[in-house]
């Protein structure tokens, strides 16, 4: 075990500490720039952490808890975050390529120029959660809750919505059915309608 994966455990350490004492003892976790794929994260809470700009790729992280916590700029590439609790998280300029997120929370989270680019986000709980230019290409979204969710500049070329909750209580300012380069963007009603029929499975 190299020096910086013992280093990274005693902070895990004192973070699990730290939340155990409401902070009483031991110290929040912030950690930038590191590559956790070497290190067994299991027996660490990772909620109410400062985790940016690091590497998660490939990992398995079922039913973890990483709510409240700063993840900007961090990756989950293909990763297992089944079940995973994002609960008031940022994970803005994240990238979820092509993970499982499947019955994840991500309720009142911070998703600006996130990419969900491939991932399946089958009955993902998105309520209250900020979508700015947010990256939905090729995703699944089946039976996702979205209420009260905010979608902004949202991509949506070829993700699948069948199923999806709460069409009608989420604040949908504009998405875009085309591609980046060439957009096609619904605004308000028009862009309602649209994931409403995309959600019966009406094309």
């Amino acid at each position: 075990m190299n020096t910086d994966i013992r280093e990274i455990i005693v902070q895990l350490e004192s973070h699990r500490l730290w939340i155990e004492t409401i902070g009483e003892q031991g110290e929040k976790l912030g950690i930038d720039e590191i590559d956790l794929r070497n290190v067994d994260l299991s027996p660490y809470p990772l909620d109410q952490a400062y985790i940016t700009d690091c590497t998660f790729d490939g990992m398995d992280l079922n039913n973890k808890d990483i709510s409240s916590s700063l993840l900007c700029s961090s990756t989950f590439i293909s990763a297992n975050l089944e079940g995973a609790d994002f609960g008031k998280s940022n994970v803005s300029y994240v990238d979820f390529t092509n993970a499982n997120i499947k019955a994840a929370r991500l309720a009142d989270s911070e998703c600006i120029e996130t990419v969900f680019a491939k991932a399946d986000l089958s009955d993902a709980n998105l309520v209250a959660g900020l979508f700015d230019e947010a990256d939905f290409r090729n995703a699944v979204l089946l039976n996702a809750d979205i209420r009260l969710a905010t979608f902004e500049n949202v991509l949506l070329n070829g993700t699948i919505l069948t199923g999806i909750r709460g069409i009608e209580e989420a604040f949908i300012k504009s998405i875009n059915i085309g591609t980046a380069e060439k957009p096609i963007i619904l605004m308000g009603e028009e862009a309602r309608k649209w994931l409403q029929n995309k959600s019966l499975n009406i094309e």
